[in-house]
């Protein structure tokens, strides 16, 4: 039997990965520093690392959760909520990170 690297009760961390390689880092949550609503159901963000870009929730919006997002008076009340979240109210929110990643060009990464 192979001799094993880790010694019992140590713990096994999974390694760190980088959202600007191939990998993605989720030793911490990527806050926005700016989120902005566009015409169209459009958001453009930027992060404090400098990464910044659009994306488009027309697709989402009208639909399940964000039915309510369809009236544009209400997605341009969008803002950066107290956990760093894109959010418009305490019920429709979308996590930062998976905008991160959207916008670095990661979505095959958003997957349970």
């Amino acid at each position: 039997m192979p001799e094993s690297k880790f010694k019992l009760g140590q713990r096994r961390h999974p390694p760190k990965l980088d959202a600007i390689s191939s990998e993605w880092q989720f030793t911490t949550m990527k806050r926005p520093n700016h989120v902005v609503a566009l015409p169209d159901y459009r958001l453009e963000i930027s992060y404090p690392d400098g990464m910044a870009g659009v994306i488009d929730l027309s697709d989402s919006v009208g639909k399940g959760v964000f039915a309510p997002l369809q009236d544009e008076a209400f997605f341009k009340t969008v803002h950066v909520g107290k956990f760093g979240q894109i959010a418009w109210s305490e019920d429709i929110e979308i996590c930062s990170d998976a905008a991160y990643l959207e916008i670095a060009g990661k979505r095959e990464l958003l997957h349970a």
